[in-house]
């Protein structure tokens, strides 16, 4: 075997259609190979011992060149070469894509007795987003939780938490979000604009979140991964309840960290198992 390596995104995802040349020290082409469906590059061509340089590249990623030393084996092992999107503010492809819930995660995390946190997570929900193709300002989010999807681990707790004094359930069984807009906040970084319908409460609420990169799945999709978070205060959302205790302490915090581990699948529907 003469040269392998695996090309990958930032967030480890297989870039399927990345080129791989290698030159020598004269700048001669002695070797191109293309990678495979899973990012693998591997190709017998021996090499004579020495130094030389190999950049890979692909559409829509920066080139990536570094240096590599071919053993008396005639082997150069590469390694993991990890490419960047090319250009300044990154998105996925225009066009429609849909959360999976599956391989997706919103949670939210609470200060408790004021010393330790208590962590939660909605296990029902879904949503779309749409990158619009001229403008990726224009592009939109929407998201539906299931309020009383709740599960903090524990049962009485959750059972309060569903009950009129948090969210409500019974009269306001959903928890929706809707963008207003998108402005850029670093190369891969977004602000998201939008409303939160909470508890019969709409509240303006900003994203901060973060562009992971995109790729192939198992399935014969193409995925891509965000991560976003948000800070929200109850009392906002007409949800007061707290029980004080002797030392003045609150039982449970005001203030709720929301974290979002998102994957959507290109196209406006999942993929049917």
């Amino acid at each position: 075997m003469g040269l392998t390596a695996k090309i990958r995104t930032r967030d480890g995802w297989a870039v399927s259609h990345a080129v791989v040349t290698v030159t020598d020290m004269t700048g001669t082409q002695v070797l191109r190979a293309e990678a495979d469906a899973e990012g693998a590059v591997r190709d017998a061509t021996e090499l004579t011992p020495g130094a030389y340089t190999v950049i890979v590249t692909a559409v829509g990623y920066a080139p990536a060149a570094s240096s590599a030393i071919v053993t008396a084996s005639g082997r150069a092992e590469v390694g993991t070469v990890t490419l960047a999107r090319q250009g300044g503010t990154e998105l996925p492809p225009p066009g429609p894509w849909t959360i999976d819930p599956v391989h997706s995660s919103v949670a939210a995390v609470a200060q408790h007795l004021g010393i330790s946190s208590v962590h939660g997570r909605f296990t029902e929900f879904g949503g779309t987003i749409e990158i619009a193709p001229d403008d990726v300002a224009k592009s939109r989010v929407e998201a539906v939780i299931r309020s009383a999807s709740i599960d903090t681990g524990n049962g009485m707790r959750d059972t309060h938490l569903r009950s009129a004094d948090f969210l409500d359930v019974e009269q306001h069984p959903e928890i929706t979000y809707r963008s207003t807009g998108v402005t850029a906040a670093g190369s891969d970084r977004w602000t998201v604009h939008g409303e939160l319908s909470m508890h019969g409460v709409v509240r303006p609420v900003d994203l901060d979140l973060a562009y992971l990169g995109t790729g192939a799945d198992p399935w014969g999709g193409t995925r891509a991964a965000f991560r976003a978070t948000a800070e929200l205060h109850r009392e906002d959302f007409a949800m007061n309840y707290n029980q004080v205790l002797q030392a003045g302490i609150a039982a449970i915090g005001t203030t709720l960290r929301v974290e979002l581990d998102i994957q959507a699948v290109q196209g406006d529907s999942l993929p049917q198992a």
